[in-house]
């Protein structure tokens, strides 16, 4: 986001020499992406004890990125309707050192989609990228650009969950770390079965809705 509250085009391209602008680790946070695939993970809405924690993720930023500058920023998308429920949220995001990008969900394609790129292409210009991360399942807006910025030279982390990250796992440029390997972002494991990290012995994967559900749907 520039100086004056507006975002630019979304571009690579450095405006200064990479010798004169500052190393940065950055994490970008699609907020809604993760909620609902979080909830499409467990089956269920999440609690507060499945949603992740943002002290140890973090603590997991700060750790890989050594000296260089880090940022993490979460965008948001904020439905009149609970803008003061979530404001206890937002505020707590802020106080682990997060920016939060807060935008109105008035229409149902209202995202957060294009405000993550054009931060992302924002500090690219300002700052040498050498670490992205990106939370986020959505292969469709993002993995275009995300390998391009990766072909250029920048470590691109996914940072999401196996069952929906496909467009991830199946790059060849692009970094996936499954959200509960980051140590402690969880209180309790997940209630979820990965079948990228399946037991030799197989395991079950309970049903999200019951048989009669189905029928009487």
């Amino acid at each position: 986001m520039s100086d004056d509250g507006t975002h630019a085009p979304a571009s690579t391209d450095a405006e200064a020499p990479s010798t004169e602008r500052p190393e940065l680790d950055l994490l970008v946070w699609d907020a809604p992406n993760i909620d609902m695939t979080l909830s499409n993970v467990i089956g269920a809405k999440p609690s507060p004890t499945s949603r992740p924690r943002f002290d140890a993720i973090a603590r997991w930023l700060v750790q890989a990125a050594g000296d260089r500058d880090v940022e993490g920023s979460v965008f948001a998308n904020i439905p009149p309707a609970a803008a003061t429920t979530m404001r206890g949220w937002i505020e707590a995001l802020r106080s682990f050192g997060y920016a939060v990008f807060a935008k109105p969900k008035i229409h149902s394609d209202d995202d957060v989609d294009l405000d993550m790129l054009a931060h992302i292409s924002d500090r690219a210009r300002t700052h040498r990228l050498v670490r992205l991360i990106v939370a986020s399942g959505d292969g469709r807006n993002f993995l275009e650009p995300l390998e391009d910025l990766a072909r250029a030279g920048v470590q691109v982390v996914v940072l999401s969950f196996s069952e929906v990250a496909g467009y991830a796992l199946e790059s060849d440029l692009l970094t996936f770390v499954d959200l509960e390997d980051v140590p402690g972002a969880f209180i309790t494991p997940l209630e979820r079965v990965r079948l990228d990290a399946l037991p030799p012995e197989g395991a079950w994967l309970r049903p999200t809705r019951s048989l009669r559900d189905v029928a009487d749907g």
